[in-house]
């Protein structure tokens, strides 16, 4: 049986990355200068995947309106889920729109075509109703770990307490149309349909097949991953602007003044605009209508779309997101950090500041590292900020 059909679960809102998806689910944020989403759909549609089906939920219209009804030429349905209750539940909810075998992806993770090709192709092999992707890293107790003998997945262990297991589930997946029943018939936990339960189900009668693979497989899960996923990106020239010179891309439409200077490896999106003395890179990436003022420095960064970045600024380990206005002399310092997430603390992070959606700062600010911002917060002239501000606050010297 050929699969040509996917269907990409991107329905998930990201609390850990928070603040950068208080207006946008996970799958939109930047990787390099593009939606993590955008490299999924590149994705399938290099593997040969001609039909894709989005199971969008939290800010979904953020998905629809970027993407539209076809990608690539590529036709796009969407199905929607209402409310966010597990990852079986988000499939479900495309069963309507599923004829036949289909590829099932998360819309969250930064995969290559030959993940998809390695899982498709061991799938119609007749390999059974499921096969999984199953990828090496040395940190599976991150994701939860995957035992594999002989072709066959023996157990997934969700919660590894040792750092014995070296593969992990790749979030990819090939099913037969029988897995709609399956996960209609798997008890719910917590109140959620969990596709990990279904699987487990699946394993427990002997029906799942993993193939292993390897390439590009980078998740965002915290901010500072943002960072992490573009690094991997560019060190791949997995973009899609115009090679300038080594390890240096850039849109046609971008403006870069003769004064400045691009350190590879580096990104800039179409209509960004780089001053005069300004230095970005090495490792950094500007989305859409990104400004750099005269003599500012952007290093290790992201910068997502309609971001300014004042005259003399100096952003390291920073991430933005959309509409940010970064005044003269704003200063984002790096290096590593203890930042909160939740109530959780993690220390010794490598990151800036993250500063989210319509952010204001005036001139002369000072951001810690591991700043949270929340959007539309507003920093005026002289302020010093640190740990987290939230959404809406007013932060004076």
């Amino acid at each position: 049986m050929s699969v040509r059909t996917a269907v990409v679960l991107a329905a998930g809102e990201g609390t850990r990355l928070h603040p950068l998806t208080h207006n946008r689910p996970k799958p939109m944020l930047p990787a390099a200068n593009r939606p993590v989403l955008g490299y999924v759909l590149d994705a399938l549609i290099d593997a040969g995947i001609g039909r894709i089906c989005l199971v969008v939920g939290y800010k979904r219209d953020r998905v629809q309106e970027h993407f539209g009804p076809r990608y690539r030429d590529a036709p796009l349905t969407y199905v929607h889920q209402g409310k966010q209750l597990g990852s079986g539940h988000a499939l479900l909810q495309a069963r309507e729109s599923v004829d036949g075998p289909l590829l099932v992806v998360n819309g969250d993770r930064v995969i290559e075509p030959s993940l998809v090709s390695d899982v498709t192709r061991a799938f119609e092999r007749d390999a059974g109703p499921a096969v999984l992707g199953v990828i090496e890293r040395t940190n599976a107790h991150q994701y939860g770990a995957v035992v594999l003998q002989d072709g066959r997945i023996e157990r997934i262990v969700e919660k590894p307490d040792s750092d014995d297991y070296r593969l992990i589930n790749a979030g990819v997946y090939a099913f037969d149309s029988s897995v709609f029943d399956a996960i209609a018939a798997t008890p719910r936990r917590d109140g959620e349909l969990q596709l990990p339960d279904t699987i487990d189900e699946l394993i427990d009668e002997g029906d799942v097949q993993g193939v292993r693979t390897d390439g590009l497989w980078a998740d965002a899960t915290y901010p500072w991953d943002v960072l992490t996923v573009t690094r991997e990106l560019l060190a791949r020239g997995r973009v899609n602007e115009p090679e300038r010179d080594s390890r240096i891309w850039v849109n046609d439409s971008a403006l870069i003044h003769d004064d400045a200077t691009l350190q590879a490896p580096v990104v800039i999106g179409p209509d960004c605009e780089v001053g005069p003395g300004a230095v970005v890179g090495p490792t950094a990436a500007l989305g859409y209508n990104v400004t750099v003022g005269s003599n500012a420095t952007v290093e290790r960064s992201v910068l997502d779309a309609d971001t300014r970045v004042g005259a003399g600024s100096v952003l390291i380990d920073c991430v933005t997101g959309q509409d940010v206005r970064l005044g003269p002399f704003t200063v984002s310092s790096g290096g590593p950090t203890d930042v909160r997430v939740g109530s959780e603390i993690f220390t010794n992070r490598r990151l800036g500041a993250v500063v989210a959606d319509r952010v204001r700062t005036e001139g002369d600010t000072s951001l810690a590292p591991g700043t949270l911002i929340g959007p539309n917060a507003h920093l005026h002239h002289g302020a010093r900020a640190g740990g987290r501000i939230a959404a809406g606050a007013e932060v004076v010297r």
